[in-house]
């Protein structure tokens, strides 16, 4: 075996529901509460990747940093901007 292939102790971490929230909040900070994971998955939405692991979902990080960003908005500079745009709750 090449020692550049991955193997199983050099693959990807995978998460947990809760885990997987929690590390998109803290690593691009939108709103993601712990069971949006799960209500994405059950409707069929387009929320983040995952795999079954018997019956427990778990998310790879790279579907988790494909998926952040595209909840997260175009930089703005003003409230009228986001509000020409249609965008969020701009006060």
């Amino acid at each position: 075996m090449n020692s550049t292939e991955p193997n199983e102790t050099t693959r990807e971490r995978h998460l947990r529901r809760t885990e997987a929230a929690k590390y998109v909040v803290e690593t691009y900070n939108p709103a993601c509460a712990s069971k949006l994971p799960a209500k994405l998955a059950w409707a069929g939405s387009n929320g983040p990747p995952f795999r079954l692991a018997g019956r427990y979902p778990i998310y790879p990080g790279s579907g988790l940093d494909a998926w952040a960003p595209g909840k997260i908005g175009p930089l703005l500079r003003s409230t009228a901007e986001a509000r020409a745009r249609g965008e969020g709750d701009a006060a």
